[in-house]
């Protein structure tokens, strides 16, 4: 296998762990039908495939079925998870602005997202509703993956408590909760070679007194990102993007 990730350019597919071993791969199911009938891939295209988990394989297309394009591999690379790994927990916002943090995270490079259910946010999940969101979450993350050509897919993890949260907090490399009043000043910051880089995004309505000490007390520093106040559902992408500049990933 070769080691990098091939110039931007030609779509790219997603399948499941463990299908890009020989040099023959075959889109079927929603994939196959998007490359097929969205995509309209004709013989003799470039397209690449991916795992989601490091692996990215160059592909031409040799042929095309009623729902189903065949692929032969003309190279396969592996691409090593990136360090530091940069984690958002982002609150809860209101309608479908999660859905937009999420590919707009998802685009910028964010290694894992976690749904935050913060004392100030508006919207619940609860049962059915909440599993409904997070399906809607990760399809968006698998989404933006594949149209920003990532070979690692985010991680998206499963509704987070405050609790939950200051455990991952006291667990990282370095903490940051974005805070519009803060003294210190995120591009500022010194950041971790290694390990998780972890953002916390609040609300609406800003996160609690008591959230923001609970978060403190496990290690958390806080930083404001500029100026301006952004949306809940901008300001994860915005801050994620000058921590993976300053970090060197970008």
């Amino acid at each position: 296998m070769e080691s990098g990730v091939p110039a931007a350019g030609p779509p790219l597919f997603l399948v499941a762990a463990g299908e890009l071993t020989g040099p023959v791969v075959i889109l079927t199911g929603p994939e196959g039908h998007h490359a097929a009938v969205v995509r309209r891939l004709r013989v003799g295209e470039r397209a690449d495939v991916t795992d989601g988990a490091g692996i990215l394989a160059e592909g031409v297309v040799t042929s095309v079925g009623k729902d189903s394009v065949t692929l032969a591999v003309s190279a396969l690379h592996t691409v090593p998870p990136p360090e530091p790994r940069l984690a958002v927990a982002q609150a809860l916002p209101k309608g479908d602005r999660g859905e937009l943090a999420v590919e707009l995270m998802t685009e910028v490079g964010v290694d894992a997202i976690i749904p935050w259910s913060a004392e100030r946010s508006i919207t619940r999940w609860q049962a059915e509703r909440g599993e409904k969101a997070l399906g809607k979450w990760r399809s968006t993350a698998r989404e933006a993956a594949k149209q920003s050509r990532r070979p690692w897919l985010p991680e998206l993890t499963e509704l987070a408590t405050t609790a939950a949260l200051a455990k991952r907090v006291a667990a990282a490399a370095r903490a940051i909760v974005l805070e519009a009043d803060a003294e210190s000043r995120l591009h500022e910051l010194p950041l971790p070679e290694r390990g998780e880089l972890l953002l916390v995004v609040g609300p609406e309505g800003g996160i609690s007194p008591a959230e923001r000490a609970a978060l403190r007390e496990a290690g958390a520093i806080e930083a404001r990102l500029g100026p301006t106040v952004l949306r809940t559902s901008t300001a994860g992408a915005a801050a994620a993007a000058i921590l993976l500049s300053r970090a060197a990933r970008w």
